[in-house]
């Protein structure tokens, strides 16, 4: 199959995008032939590989390899790791930024007239030419796809790239945002209907953020929410009843920080002023961090390159980052480093963008020299939760 360009609008397949899976090189803990040394190994005491990764991105960014075509449907999302990336890694400035805002501008979608936003359907981003124009048995375009991950995605970009937000009347989006808040609070993605969980109220708080305009959700009711799907052990599971998970506690934490619902630097103030059981939480994040230094998204599991940032963010947020083990932690993430450039899910496994994406991020919570800063609760820079 041919490889197909990021910034092209072919349609592909259209077929979910498995974030937890990637080409990988062999399954983990599988052993070696004698003689031989991992991937894992010969990075493992290496420092990190910042020109590598640039190439990666770059990459990355202009051809992706043919095996991200069944993830067509998600190219904002791809898009997102390799431009957001780059900017991670200091080298922003080898993307066209007024091409990428309108390439991004391109995939959002109207209502025809203001009727239309009461009809109950969703104005945001859709996530790519296949879902944009989606067609019917009769082979003509049918519906609207727009997707909250790919409205969040396609704002992220364009406040990377310095886009000006205030060029654009987002009312429609806003008013029918409000259309995928449920009465518990959660948020379905698209209006026809999806499973609803924290990462969509996360995804709705970042938008509002960014927007500087809350009108597109209920505040009150998405606390309440998130306060349900609080466990006993402290974390937060995706939804109410769940078992804690990294991915739903960060999800948790940062919609409440970006709410305005709990304060900065928890960890020194009050715990008894928060809405959060501090202590419990910050001792289920550190459990976490696991002994070849790396962390978990569950008890019991293997570490994954991904959790350093999803974990760790929270703990950035809680005040508490210097909690963590940072030797260790680079130490686990740099057997996840590729000689190619990114970082893979597991040691010893090929890289893929997701993971490397949150490699580098976890990096930057580590103060590597030559990285930019994060926003953690916004998942980009400092510099670009900052423009306007």
């Amino acid at each position: 199959m041919a490889e197909q360009p990021l910034d092209l609008s072919a349609t592909i397949s259209e077929q979910p995008l498995e974030l937890e899976s990637s080409p990988s090189a062999s399954p983990p803990g599988e052993e070696e032939t004698e003689g031989e040394e991992s991937l894992g190994k010969l990075v493992a005491d290496s420092s990190f590989e910042r020109g590598r990764h640039v190439m990666f991105l770059q990459m990355m960014y202009q051809m992706l390899p043919h095996h991200y075509q069944s993830q067509e449907i998600n190219r904002l999302t791809l898009a997102y790791f390799a431009i957001s990336g780059l900017d991670i890694v200091g080298s922003l400035d080898t993307v066209d930024r007024d091409e990428v805002a309108s390439w991004v501008l391109s995939f959002r979608t109207h209502p025809e007239d203001i009727a239309e936003i009461n009809c109950g359907e969703f104005y945001g981003f859709n996530g790519s030419r296949s879902s944009q124009y989606p067609s019917d048995d009769a082979g003509g375009v049918s519906g609207n796809h727009c997707h909250l991950a790919s409205t969040y995605c396609a704002l992220a970009i364009l406040k990377i790239v310095g886009y000006n937000l205030s060029n654009i009347d987002w009312m429609p989006l806003l008013m029918t945002m409000r259309n995928l808040q449920k009465p518990d609070g959660s948020f379905s993605p698209i209006h026809i209907g999806a499973e609803t969980d924290l990462r969509f109220i996360y995804c709705a708080a970042a938008i509002c953020f960014m927007l500087d305009d809350w009108s597109g959700m209920d505040r009150d009711k998405a606390t309440e929410y998130i306060l349900k799907c609080k466990a006993y052990d402290g974390g937060f599971g995706m939804t109410p009843g769940a078992e804690s998970h990294g991915g739903g506690t960060y999800c948790a934490v940062a919609s409440l920080q970006l709410m305005g619902s709990i304060g900065v630097d928890l960890f020194s103030s009050s715990a008894s002023s928060s809405i959060l059981d501090i202590p419990l939480l910050l001792e289920w994040c550190l459990q976490r961090q696991a002994s070849d230094g790396g962390f978990q998204g569950r008890s019991n599991k293997p570490s994954d390159t991904c959790y350093a940032f999803w974990i760790g963010a929270v703990l950035k947020i809680l005040g508490a980052g210097k909690l963590i083990d940072e030797k260790a932690l680079r130490g686990f993430l740099l057997t996840c480093q590729s000689e190619y450039g990114g970082f893979s899910k597991f040691p010893d496994e090929l890289p893929d963008l997701y993971h490397s994406y949150y490699g580098f991020i976890a990096f930057s919570l580590l103060e590597e020299p030559g990285l930019n800063s994060i926003c953690v609760e916004l998942g980009i820079t400092d510099a670009a939760a900052l423009s306007k």
